[in-house]
């Protein structure tokens, strides 16, 4: 497979992206669809039955997640802080941020994921520049561009 990339004069190439794309939670290895949305600054994720607990003095979360044919899979995911995300209508909402492996393309990262319900959103993961910056170029022109190529990104 051809892999679309450009380089701007960096020192490294980038992956071309569309403005949806495929890709896998790692080590789970959940395929999910994710919107990409420079205008972010972080992502997002939609997650059902959301509980924080206690384990060795430190706070998780335990969560499940459906793709968009019908695959769950639960997780668990320690919890770097409660973020307080702005709402559009006004005020903020709390939010837990953890790590979540992620598969773009041939990039694959941990990268902070707050944890909401995204039920009235087309996508459950929202990828922010976080993600993006120094490894994505996003396309808005096209969609589903790339197939996700990391270590232990198996089609599920």
């Amino acid at each position: 497979m051809c892999v679309p990339m450009v380089n701007l004069g960096w020192s490294q190439s980038k992956q071309i992206a569309g403005w949806v794309e495929d890709v896998t939670i790692l080590p789970e290895g959940l395929k999910l669809q994710a919107k990409l949305d420079t205008g972010a600054d972080h992502s997002s994720l939609d997650v059902k039955d959301l509980a924080q607990f206690e384990r060795k003095g430190t706070t998780w979360a335990r969560f499940d997640v459906t793709n968009h044919v019908g695959r769950t899979a639960t997780f668990e995911r320690k919890v770097l802080r409660i973020s307080k995300i702005k709402l559009h209508k006004g005020g903020h909402q709390p939010r837990p941020v953890v790590l979540m492996g992620i598969c773009l393309g041939t990039h694959g990262t941990e990268v902070e994921v707050n944890l909401v319900d995204r039920s009235g959103f087309r996508y459950p993961l929202l990828i922010g520049r976080s993600f993006l910056q120094g490894r994505i170029v996003v396309d808005p022109a096209m969609e589903f561009a790339l197939k996700p190529e990391c270590s232990g990104a198996t089609e599920q």
